[in-house]
């Protein structure tokens, strides 16, 4: 039975409110999950959006750096009831997951030593290690559609793996790449979209505030400026450029511009600041981190909240009496700067993106970026699988119980297609026992 196409004014925003709230505190199963929510939810269900209008939507978010799936939400806010709507459900998309992440990431710093806690995050790791893994193939098997989609993902793994070239330099390279396949191979490049870039995505009228105008955009570009600029000056003016949380807005204001692909194709450059660059945290924690993030709902690229609260509860920004409060802090400030750019993408470029869809000009750097960024996942994943199965090193034994987790992990997601969150509940459980068993 087709879906009717519906008027989506007919919806009042306090319906609205409503399911958005509720959304932030059950989008779990990564993007994919939540994306499937929305869907079943907004067209099936609810019938506040078409099909049609739905995907066409769900292309664009695809097509922007940033977290694809809060990005949906916010266009779906904004299409139903205009800048307010996309800001309500954009920020209750983050917000639960924000105040969730900031009491994990407490009770991890605090009772991390505890037993119990080790031994499930014992277990945990090599679940995040198989849970990368499968992202590559999940991703890859999406991107990577022909020869040139491969050599480009090979070249990247190389690139960064024995090169170790700055992640911003092979998206740049994949953009040139994508760019120039797109001129000289366009079929290779070609987005296949099959929409018309005026056609209506929607039975039903297209609503006024998504066309085009210079004036909305420059108005949007002005206010972000210095929705951005206006905190970042006030962090420098109390703080200093070199301080803690000056560094991390810079930081992360960056690393929000390059999440092309998901939160898994900007966890590498994440990883390479946060821990390699600044030293925010340690290998462990960043993997444990990421366990956390897998396993609360909201964005995966909410790690970025655990890693600021690490680092800012760490530097003792308030000294050693204010813990909690110099990473709670932290967490707040990425989370603004990580998501400030979503909401303009969608906000001031929705329009926009709407009048180039189907622009191969347009579409092929990102086919480009999204086919390097798999080659730059597979490091991540194997940098994972190293520091959990030999976390002392090369020199040092293999932890064959680490090990045996990682590869019962790899089989569930593989094999038997079991979800994330049952993969990490069980493998922190076998992680749990193994422990108890070995202390025993």
């Amino acid at each position: 039975m087709t879906t009717p196409a519906t008027n989506t004014q007919n919806v009042s925003l306090r319906q609205a409110l409503g399911f958005w709230l509720k959304l932030g505190f059950i989008s779990f199963g990564g993007p994919a999950g939540q994306i499937a929510i929305m869907h079943q939810e907004l067209v099936v269900k609810r019938q506040w959006i078409s099909e049609r209008r739905f995907l066409h939507a769900l292309n664009y978010c695809m097509m922007l750096p940033g977290p694809e799936a809060q990005q949906l939400a916010t266009y779906l806010g904004w299409l139903m009831h205009r800048t307010w709507g996309g800001i309500v459900a954009g920020a209750l998309f983050v917000l639960p997951s924000l105040l969730i992440l900031i009491t994990l990431s407490w009770v991890y710093l605090a009772y991390g030593d505890v037993a119990l806690v080790a031994g499930l995050f014992y277990g945990i790791k090599p679940a995040v290690a198989a849970i990368v893994l499968h992202a590559v193939h999940r991703i890859g098997s999406k991107a990577l559609k022909n020869s040139l989609h491969w050599a480009l993902a090979a070249a990247a793994f190389v690139a960064i793996f024995a090169l170790h070239v700055p992640f911003p330099a092979i998206v740049a390279g994949a953009a040139l790449a994508g760019f120039l396949g797109g001129r000289y191979a366009p079929d290779a490049f070609n987005a296949n979209t099959q929409n018309n870039a005026d056609e209506l995505p929607d039975d039903g009228p297209r609503p006024a505030h998504t066309f085009f105008t210079w004036g909305k955009l420059i108005r949007i570009i002005v206010i972000g400026a210095l929705l951005w600029l206006l905190p970042m000056l006030a962090l420098v003016a109390f703080y200093g450029w070199e301080h803690t949380y000056s560094q991390m807005a810079w930081f992360f204001t960056k690393a929000a511009l390059l999440t092309f692909g998901g939160a898994y194709a900007v966890l590498p450059y994440v990883y390479e600041g946060a821990v390699n660059y600044y030293s925010w945290l340690t290998p462990v924690q960043m993997i444990d981190g990421l366990a956390l993030g897998e396993a609360t709902p909201g964005p995966l690229i909410m790690v970025v909240a655990f890693v600021a609260f690490i680092g800012g509860y760490i530097n003792e920004v308030f000294g050693p009496e204010q813990l909690l409060l110099a990473g709670a802090v932290a967490a707040i400030i990425v989370t603004w700067f990580t998501f400030l750019p979503s909401f303009l993408f969608i906000l001031g470029g929705g329009p926009l993106v709407e009048s180039t869809h189907g622009n191969l000009k347009f579409t092929a750097p990102l086919t480009g970026i999204t086919a390097a960024v798999v080659g730059v996942i597979l490091n991540l994943g194997l940098y994972f699988i190293y520091h959990v199965i030999w976390p002392a090193g090369f020199a040092a034994a293999i932890d064959w119980v680490a090990l045996s987790i990682t590869v019962a992990a790899v089989a569930a997601l593989f094999v038997f297609n079991r979800g994330v969150i049952t993969v990490l509940i069980s493998c922190g459980l076998l992680g749990l026992a193994s422990q108890w068993l070995l202390g025993a």
